[in-house]
Formats: structure tokens, sequence, C-alpha cells
């Protein structure tokens, strides 16, 4: 059996302008990231957390998928059953790229979730005070559905349950788009496939554990990705 999976950070959505921490004029320079993407910052300051989720929510009704979130749902269709989709992105482009069955493994920024029995809720692009909501268990506290620095990430199970998968295929492939690898280990996890494919705008210490690397922006390494995993399934 052949086996894909398709891993991806924020530079898969820096082009649909999306603003990310560690790019010029990012949000780095706005927001202190421990007072905003930490438990302990959301414990400091619950509202100044909860206005930060609502304008990152309300950016990203104005984004639209790119050519890389079109290509990734493409292949999704094309080969479904062999090819997995794993993002450390919050934000819905590839789902509203047509992509199925996403993996998000820190969260999902169109969701809320009740603080005492952990139902979820969906809001879209909207703030969380913009109703007032009330969970079937009586709670009224909600916050983002996203996962904090110094808090457990219940979906990297799933990732290492598919990266034992990839590693157990007969043939197998691990392609990154857009990751620099400083929260998760892209570089280790390319080792568990046969081919493994980067694409990052800049070079870095994480290109010499892959294959081959597209070193550009992901809109036109796109194509060529698809033409890699179009090869490796004919």
């Amino acid at each position: 059996m052949k086996r894909v999976m398709i891993f991806s950070g924020a530079g898969l959505s820096a082009e649909s302008g999306l603003k990310t921490f560690r790019d010029s004029g990012g949000l780095w320079e706005k927001y202190d990231i421990e007072e905003v993407c930490s438990a302990r910052g959301f414990r400091a300051d619950r509202d100044k957390v909860l206005k930060f989720y609502d304008e990152r929510r309300a950016q990203l009704k104005y984004c639209e998928p790119n050519d890389a979130h079109k290509m990734i749902a493409r292949v999704k269709e094309k080969y479904s059953e062999n090819v997995v989709i794993l993002t450390q992105n919050v934000d819905d482009l590839l789902e509203r790229a047509g992509c199925a069955d996403v993996i998000h493994l820190h969260g999902f920024l169109p969701e809320i979730y009740c603080e005492h029995c952990k139902k979820i809720e969906y809001i879209g692009y909207e703030s969380i005070k913009a109703r007032q909501h009330i969970c079937k268990c009586g709670c009224k506290k909600f916050r983002h559905n996203i996962v904090m620095f110094g808090e457990n990430a219940p979906f990297y199970a799933r990732l290492y349950k598919e990266l034992k998968v990839l590693q157990n295929a007969p043939n197998s492939m691990f392609v990154c788009i857009g990751t620099s690898g400083a929260v998760l280990d892209a570089g280790a996890f390319s080792q568990c496939a046969k081919i493994s494919i980067l694409n990052n705008f800049e070079s870095s210490e994480l290109d010499r554990h892959f294959s081959k690397c597209y070193i550009e922006k992901a809109t036109t390494a796109a194509p060529k990705i698809e033409a890699e995993i179009d090869e490796f399934f004919s």
C-alpha cells in the first residue's frame, strides 16, 4: 500500500493574508505570545486572550484559500484512502478549498467550547461575545477551541499513530509545507517515509532532512508537489 502524509504550517496560509507570528510585520510585533497564546496568559487575562482570538476569527472571514490549499484538496480527493492531511494551522482554509478529513493538531478557530463539559460549538467568524452561549450542561463559560502553550494537544496521539502507519507502509511519502519545525519536529517526521518533500519560502537547517526541497512560495510550489504525488501514485 502506498501512503502519503501532507503536513502543513503557517506558511501554507500566509499567502491568503493570514498573519503569522514569525514574519516581519507579524503578530509577534503586536502581541506578546506568552500573554495571548499560553495557558498562563489566559489565566492572567482571560478577556485579552478571547479578544485576540476574536480578531483572528474576524480576519479569517475575509481570507480565501490559495492555490496550495486547493492542490491539497485535489490530492485528497484523488487518493482519499491513501492520503492523510494534518495541519498545525487553526484556520478553515483547507476545508473551504474542499479538502475532506483535515486533522487540526492545534484546534480550530471557528469553534469554541464549554469549559465545564468541553462540548464544542461552531461560531464561524463571529465574536465569542456576540451572543450568549449556554451549554446543555448549564455552563455559560466558553473559550476558543485552540491548544495553547502549556496545554495538552489531544490530536498529537493521532499524529504519532499516522506517522507509524507511514513508517510501516511499503511505499511512503512525507510532504511538509510551510513550517519551520520549531513546534513539531518535521525533520524527524520526514525519516518515517521513503520519500520526503519540503516546501518553505526560505532555506533553513530543516532542508537537510528531506529528499527534495522547494524553496519558494507555497502557491508556486503547489503544482510541482502535485506532480510529484501523481507520479508517486502512477
